[in-house]
């Protein structure tokens, strides 16, 4: 099981949540399709959900911050210094939309834009590490920026967490990976035609034993199909929203593709 103990390195994806206006629903949702246990908080946490896979935590599900804002997932990046790094946030275009600010004893944190509007969080970690599971079946297995505004978006990722990227390019397509001691841990990329509709975001990529089981248990659930089920070279992938909206991507990966 690749298991994680102990903050991440400044840079790597280290948390995901869920921020949605019902929590009830989210739990039923989620418990049901990736058999989380989904764990209470004490009341000081504000209603706040830990996700659990075979005892390691897996996400995060909290009420919406702002109530007329849509539900959806948040990315969480690491760092040791969380003011240096909003700092470096502003200063490549981006803007701080929250914090710096103390969550208990749990860590410091911070909610950011990009240049191109996609949301993502900054987390110092305290006693609240985040992942301690990722790339095996109900965990987190990929996260990605999809935006219209690629080549700006390098220099602001560059800028911020500096990163180095491996970048990849075809006819309708330009996508980056960011390495971390010499993995790829994650990728910046550019909407082809067919997703006009998508906003600019940071997508959260849970990984299934079988893509077109939890896609139809996705529906089953209240939730609906962006992108159906479809081969990539990186295992079946679908892109799909649970039953309040928010919209992540279910990847099965092959053997492979689990691991370390």
């Amino acid at each position: 099981m690749p298991i994680h103990d102990g903050p991440w390195l400044d840079g790597t994806p280290c948390w995901v949540d869920l921020s949605v206006e019902d929590i009830g629903a989210a739990r039923l949702f989620y418990q049901s399709l990736l058999g989380w246990d989904i764990q209470d908080s004490p009341p000081e946490y504000g209603g706040y959900l830990n996700c659990v896979k075979n005892g390691r935590l897996t996400a995060g599900i909290g009420p919406k911050m702002m109530p007329e804002e849509p539900a959806g997932w948040l990315t969480h990046f690491a760092t040791s210094d969380v003011e240096a790094s909003a700092e470096r946030v502003s200063a490549h275009g981006g803007q701080v939309m929250m914090g710096p600010l103390d969550v208990m004893e749990l860590g410091r944190m911070a909610i950011c834009a990009d240049p191109s509007g996609a949301r993502f969080g900054l987390w110092q970690a305290g006693s609240h590490a985040g992942l301690g599971v990722v790339n095996e079946p109900g965990a987190v297995i990929w996260t990605e920026q999809m935006s219209r505004t690629f080549e700006p978006d390098l220099a602001f990722y560059s800028g911020v967490f500096g990163w180095e990227f491996h970048e990849m390019e075809a006819e309708g397509f330009r996508y980056a990976s960011f390495v971390s001691q010499d993995r790829d841990i994650g990728a910046v990329g550019e909407y082809g035609a067919e997703d006009l509709e998508l906003p600019a975001q940071w997508w959260v990529y849970l990984a299934v034993d079988d893509t077109d089981a939890a896609v139809d248990q996705v529906v089953k659930l209240g939730g609906g199909v962006l992108r159906p089920p479809a081969d990539s070279p990186y295992g079946r992938l679908a892109t799909v929203t649970d039953n309040q909206g928010a919209s992540f991507r279910l990847l099965a990966a092959p053997p492979e593709g689990y691991g370390d």
